[in-house]
């Protein structure tokens, strides 16, 4: 159904500040393997854009924060509450705090993930 990563890399570094950035460019796919790069990483909430190659996911997991997942290229499955959402690029949805949810492989996809964290504390 779905795996966890065996080749999974992150990179800290937010990005330039006051410019334009295409955001489809920002991160390539390396083959068998999930790629995580950080555009905003505050107290009140994080954003990151992530490739996935053909086959990788994200097993299952909670997060004590609302997430928005927007998809930018190809098209992802997002299950929430055993609830399968198939989004297509230029789509997204609202991963509710506390729902249990994981992405499922269906070909190479690159996504913008938004954690709000304010309003929990």
């Amino acid at each position: 159904m779905h795996k966890e990563n065996k080749n999974q890399r992150i990179d800290h570094i937010e990005l330039e500040k006051s410019k334009s950035h295409i955001i489809v460019e920002i991160i390539e796919y390396v083959p068998n393997s999930v790629v995580i790069k950080t555009i905003i990483k505050k107290s009140t909430g994080n954003i990151s854009i992530m490739s996935f190659d053909s086959g990788e996911g994200l097993t299952e997991k909670t997060s004590p924060f609302d997430t928005f997942v927007q998809i930018i290229e190809g098209e992802a499955e997002i299950v929430i509450d055993n609830v399968t959402n198939l989004l297509q690029s230029g789509e997204g949805i609202i991963i509710p705090a506390h729902s249990p949810n994981f992405i499922k492989p269906n070909g190479r996809f690159k996504m913008i993930l938004t954690t709000i964290k304010s309003g929990y504390e």
